[in-house]
């Protein structure tokens, strides 16, 4: 890939990956993200990782990442980015791939929990996470009519202004089109599957689920 080609990709919205110039992000929900990991994290992964953006981010921040994915086309696409220092990409299903539990510092998934069994996911991170460990999770839900009309027009208005001052960059990754849970469904089984966790709408058509795992014997 080009300079320029890098540049203009940089350049490019998704409502998922971060924006910026000279590696400032921008994306309220990667922000989000990347202000939870902690500085004592050495080991991360990243669920569903796409074509590795967040990954690439990551390793900057902690020794070892490890981004996961089930399409080996779209994880070849993320290996293509070039070096990648202490990163890794494995291709696999998240629920059945052999990772140790509490074997994480860090989980991060964006828009990639609506792929799998949402439940069995959340408690898949939670069970490989590490006591104290912390995740983060951007996820789409469902909107229900009337309930959701304001967060709906929010959504097309922050939409159309980003379109307008930024070009649209689309992951060509798999998509899942439409979520098969409601933002009230998904607010009541995070909250189930993960006492004490952070739940928060965005105008964007996301949620923000942020979780850390208390010490041991206390969940």
């Amino acid at each position: 890939m080009s300079a320029c080609q890098r540049r203009r990709r940089y350049l490019a919205w998704s409502a998922n990956a971060p924006l910026g110039v000279g590696g400032t992000i921008t994306s309220t929900t990667a922000w989000e993200l990347l202000r939870e990991v902690p500085a004592s994290a050495s080991v991360a992964l990243d669920v569903g990782c796409g074509e590795g953006w967040l990954v690439r981010e990551l390793n900057g921040m902690v020794h070892r990442v490890i981004g996961l994915d089930p399409d080996e086309e779209t994880v070849a696409n993320a290996r293509s980015h070039g070096p990648t220092g202490g990163a890794e990409y494995i291709v696999g299903d998240f629920l059945t791939y052999p990772f140790q539990p509490a074997s994480f510092d860090l989980i991060t998934s964006v828009a990639a929990l609506h792929h799998m069994d949402e439940e069995a996911a959340l408690r898949r991170m939670a069970e490989l996470l590490r006591p104290r460990g912390t995740l983060g999770v951007v996820g789409l839900g469902r909107s229900r009519l009337p309930a959701d009309i304001v967060w709906e027009l929010a959504g097309a208005v922050a939409t159309r202004a980003h379109k307008l001052t930024k070009s649209y960059w689309e992951t060509p990754a798999p998509k899942v089109w439409p979520p098969p849970h409601s933002y009230d469904e998904l607010r009541r089984m995070s909250g189930l599957v993960l006492p004490g966790r952070q739940f928060k709408r965005r105008a964007v058509w996301r949620y923000v689920i942020t979780w850390t795992k208390p010490g041991t014997g206390l969940l």
